[in-house]
């Protein structure tokens, strides 16, 4: 028997959420989760609120680290049933497990690292040098793309609206400049950039999104990741006319289901990245499983700088 988080329900509160003893699962290869981190899509799962719906019940969580019942191996994966004991996955799931990194490390890494490397590579083509403004830095998914943006060679401008948040960004991962949202980012972007972002990395929507279409420069790729404001933008369609912008749509999972074979060489990447350790998830704060409802309030109070993990 093993311990696992399942959505039974979408309620709200979290009431359609309980922790309960299945089955072990038997798969292809199982692994003994040492961690998991929490993604925001899992909140949004919980009650109902994100476009890939899983039939119930299901159980929540998607990034893990642990060790393979088999041989023992530390690994690290992405797939879902992660808020558990024990997950059962098919071989390409996982990864070794980098030997400097700790489970928690490891299991921060999958999802927000994909999705920038997916945005990035994939859907910008960000060449060494270009200029790149990332929005919601402090965030895990944000933040994945200023590490990321800075391996590649970009210069990075990242943004918050929390001068203590961008502080420890700048610890982390130095980039060219931060700037807090709540000033006038957009002709402070266009001044240190000499014209404006070539690239904008947008998980957070609304008004920033407006703001950005106006300090990125002719032909720039504005990457939509995500809405975490709440609100939705409309798109003034006269900017993308007069500055020849690209408004790209970035959704990394769906990406490699429609292109697997694009899917399975990200992925191959993105196990490179790990093992050579250039790029470094950061680990907010860590939570036992069954304290699962504190680490969903943290997340829902934007009070993370990075990832949240669990521990089995």
């Amino acid at each position: 028997m093993a311990r696992a988080l399942r959505l039974t329900d979408t309620l709200p509160d979290y009431k359609g959420l309980e922790l309960k003893e299945i089955k072990a699962p038997v798969g292809e290869v199982n692994v003994r989760v040492k961690a998991a981190a929490v993604n925001y899509v899992d909140l949004l799962q919980s009650r109902g609120g994100h476009q890939h719906k899983p039939d119930l019940p299901f159980i929540l969580g998607s990034d893990f680290a642990g060790e393979r019942t088999d041989t023992g191996e530390p690994v690290w994966g992405m797939w879902r049933g992660a808020f558990a004991d024990e997950i059962a996955v098919p071989e390409a799931a996982i990864s070794p497990k980098p030997a400097g990194w700790s489970f928690a490390k490891a299991a921060a890494f999958g999802q927000p690292y994909l999705t920038a490397l997916v945005a990035l590579k994939r859907h910008a083509f960000l060449q060494p040098g270009e200029w790149l403004l990332v929005h919601g830095a402090t965030a895990g998914v944000g933040a994945a793309a200023v590490d990321l943006g800075k391996r590649m060679g970009a210069r990075v401008i990242a943004t918050s609206s929390s001068d203590e948040k961008l502080a420890k960004i700048e610890e982390l991962y130095a980039p060219d400049a931060v700037l807090n949202v709540k000033t006038d980012f957009r002709e402070r972007v266009k001044e240190i950039t000499g014209g404006g972002a070539h690239v904008v990395y947008d998980p957070v929507g609304g008004d920033i999104f407006t703001e950005s279409l106006r300090c990125t420069r002719y032909f720039g790729r504005v990457l939509i990741i995500g809405f975490a404001s709440g609100t939705i933008p409309q798109l003034q369609i006269n900017y993308p006319l007069i500055k020849g912008l690209q408004i790209i749509g970035v959704r990394a999972g769906e990406y490699g289901r429609r292109f697997p074979e694009h899917g399975r060489e990200d992925r191959e990447h993105l196990a490179q990245i790990a093992l050579e350790e250039q790029v470094s998830p950061h680990v907010h704060a860590e939570f036992a499983l069954e304290d699962w409802r504190e680490a969903f309030a943290m997340m829902e109070r934007r009070d993370v700088i990075g990832r949240v993990v669990l521990r089995p």
